[in-house]
């Protein structure tokens, strides 16, 4: 892949992982702030445990991406990015437009959801 190509991808990978960084650190608040809530009824309660968890549910999806982003921004800086880590095929340019952090070409992430791989 040629630089002007990596360089494009790293910018926008770094972009997303500044967007993921702000939504958790966004989220955590919301979440000790559903704690502070001096509510005294056990429904009002109930309800601010649902969305205290609901929110850490989604930090940890976001940590997760932000892991996958990390880990893509690595391959890049030691020029093994859009490449396919299983069959070492590059990856089609389409697939790298739509998820930018994939560690797998088309096929090979089929057989890895089907836990063939």
């Amino acid at each position: 892949m040629d630089k002007k190509r990596l360089d494009y991808y790293k910018k926008k990978l770094l972009t997303r992982r500044e967007e993921l960084m702000k939504t958790i650190a966004r989220t955590e608040e919301e979440g000790r702030q559903a704690d502070d809530d001096p509510t005294v009824d056990l429904a009002d309660k109930a309800a601010n445990s649902y969305t205290k968890e609901f929110l850490f549910g989604m930090t940890n999806t976001d940590r997760a991406l932000l892991n996958l982003i990390d880990a893509a921004l690595k391959r890049i800086n030691v020029e093994e990015y859009g490449t396919c880590l299983n069959c070492e095929e590059e990856m089609q340019q389409k697939r790298l437009e739509a998820v930018p952090w994939a560690k797998h070409c088309i096929n090979c992430q089929e057989k890895a959801e089907k836990g063939q791989l």
